[in-house]
């Protein structure tokens, strides 16, 4: 029943909420509004109570505990994230469990709390941090609570070749772009250092200058030198500025990631290039050579490097001399350097001599031993027979080994008395071992003169010995030329018969020679050249012309005959 005593307020045209206290009223609502629950989609906080089967039960304030995936809590390694007693944040999904559980979400809490804290760090370019999952096309994949892409030309303010060495890393980035409907975002490891390194580089640059001993990490490592970062801006140490001695490769000295102490060399602050030294750190071991060593010194060293010219030798830290490959033995013979020593061989040698200014050393092993050309007068004399091996042949003779370090050269000319030879091949075998006689010595030149034909009587000596002027002698034509015939006396001695000596010669060109090769007939000598080795012979100065009708036949038919002087065979008449 309606008690109609009581004021109508609507019909005075006050509302029933402005006749209570407005103050009291706001008190009201936030003393009661914690027993409002949750929105759909809203992100709460809650506290773990257990963890069971597979799920994480969460008291969110409510009638009911909720429930979410314990896989939803867990890191890339698979690890819980979560224990009793956390609090976390979580999504009311909706919807109960057979439990009677509100289903919850920590995923999508997060995500949605992750894309408001990425648009914040977009908008005022906060640096945060990413971990770097692994390689894709481009780039690299970053997780920064999703997964976000770094092209590969945002990863350093350097061009990287190896980007490999950020994998699993944390690093710090800056957000390029961000679309959180399509879930993309892209980072830039770049912009995040780039005021770092700027900073660093400022502070840097007011310190550098030629001289200045810095410190520096090694960034990387490469076949001529080392760059090293001294702070944003970096220098190269050249291979050779890392040490006074030898070395091949930074790699044999330094180590990327470490710290080394350098001098700056050269600096030019206007394409900001910078040249630095770690070996002018130390004195320079060529500064004092010369009160340690002088020329014929006997100095112990490893060899370092064999080449084909010679050997590298490490006589003190920072000091090499060379050992030419002529230099190692009295003998012509060797062919490599790696025939007498190999790197890391300890050795003995003389100091040949030396230049401080070009930082040069010579240094000998043969010097240890007496040089064999000193004695060879004593211990060889000219006329001596001598047995060697045949080490080397050329057109004009063969080079004849006696004895280390000793060759004598058998001119080609000296290899036969008889025999026209053109290549000492036609006599020796390279390798084979022969007897020479010596003709000649030059020690100061270190020449020797061996002859292989001086082992045999001259068979022109012999025959000058039988043979006088008026003598008659039996010949043989051997050749012909335009003036006369090469008659054959003996095995390796032959005579000259001018045509103008052959009885019956017309003298005229056009008729056929008087003689031919092959003909056989008695001469007399008329001019003898022991010297020169010349003998003149004449058939017109026979005192019994035996030979007359044998030469008229011979010119019968040879005028007769159409082929020529060739085709004519001399009939010799008995």
């Amino acid at each position: 029943m309606i008690d109609n005593d009581t004021p109508d307020l609507e019909a005075a045209g006050e509302s029933p909420v402005s006749s209570v206290d407005a103050e009291e009223y706001q008190h009201f609502l936030e003393d009661f509004s914690h027993l409002a629950p949750p929105a759909r989609h809203e992100v709460i906080e809650g506290r773990v109570l257990k963890i069971k089967g597979g799920n994480v039960y969460i008291d969110y304030s409510a009638k009911s505990d909720g429930v979410a995936p314990l896989a939803q809590f867990q890191d890339f390694s698979g690890n819980h994230t979560v224990k009793p007693g956390d609090i976390v944040e979580v999504m009311v999904e909706g919807g109960y469990t057979s439990e009677g559980c509100m289903q919850l979400s920590h995923e999508k809490a997060a995500r949605l709390k992750i894309w408001d804290h990425l648009e914040r760090a977009l908008n005022e370019q906060l640096t945060i941090s990413g971990r770097v999952l692994g390689r894709v096309k481009g780039g690299l994949s970053v997780d920064i609570g999703v997964r976000a892409f770094m092209p590969g030309s945002q990863v350093d303010p350097r061009p990287i070749r190896n980007v490999d060495q950020f994998l699993g890393q944390d690093i710090p980035v800056k957000l390029v772009k961000l679309n959180q409907k399509r879930g993309n975002a892209v980072v830039s490891r770049k912009l995040a250092v780039q005021e770092e390194v700027d900073a660093r580089k400022t502070v840097t640059l007011e310190t550098i200058h030629e001289g200045a001993i810095l410190t520096g990490i090694v960034k990387n490592l490469t076949e001529y030198g080392a760059f090293v970062d001294l702070g944003g801006i970096d220098g190269l140490l050249h291979v050779t500025d890392l040490s006074w001695g030898r070395v091949n490769h930074p790699s044999e000295v330094l180590e990327s990631g470490t710290e080394v102490t350098v001098m700056v060399l050269k600096y030019d602050p206007s394409k900001e290039r910078v040249s630095l030294g770690i070996k002018q750190l130390a004195a320079d071991p060529w500064a004092q050579i010369g009160e340690r060593i002088s020329v014929g010194t006997r100095v112990m060293g490893r060899v370092v490097t064999v080449t084909d010219y010679g050997a590298f030798v490490e006589i003190e830290p920072g000091i090499e001399g060379l050992i030419h490959i002529s230099e190692m033995t009295w003998s012509r013979r060797m062919k490599h350097p790696s025939k007498v020593v190999k790197p890391g061989d300890q050795v003995e040698a003389v100091v040949l001599e030396f230049s401080v200014a070009d930082r040069r050393i010579s240094l000998g092993l043969k010097q240890l031993e007496a040089n064999p050309w000193t004695t060879v007068e004593q211990r060889y004399s000219v006329g001596s027979v001598v047995e060697g091996r045949v080490r080397n042949m050329t057109e004009f003779g063969a080079f004849i080994e006696i004895e280390e370090g000793i060759d004598g050269l058998v001119h080609v000319s000296d290899l036969s008395w008889t025999k026209r030879i053109k290549h000492p091949s036609e006599i020796l075998r390279k390798g084979s071992t022969v007897q020479a006689v010596i003709l000649a010595m030059d020690a100061a030149h270190k020449r020797l003169s061996l002859g292989v034909k001086q082992l045999e009587p001259d068979a022109w000596e012999t025959w000058f010995r039988a043979h006088h002027v008026n003598d008659t002698v039996r010949g043989k034509v051997l050749r012909l030329a335009g003036f006369g015939a090469f008659v054959e006396l003996a095995e390796g001695v032959e005579g000259l018969c001018h045509f103008s000596e052959v009885p019956g010669w017309s003298g005229r060109k056009s008729d056929p020679p008087p003689l031919a090769p092959g003909f056989e007939a008695d001469f007399k000598v008329i001019r003898v050249n022991e010297e020169e080795r010349k003998i003149g012979l004449s058939l017109k100065a026979m005192a019994d012309f035996a030979e007359r009708d044998r030469l008229e036949d011979y010119r019968r038919r040879a005028t007769a005959a159409s082929s020529g002087i060739e085709s004519v065979l001399p009939r010799n008449v008995e």
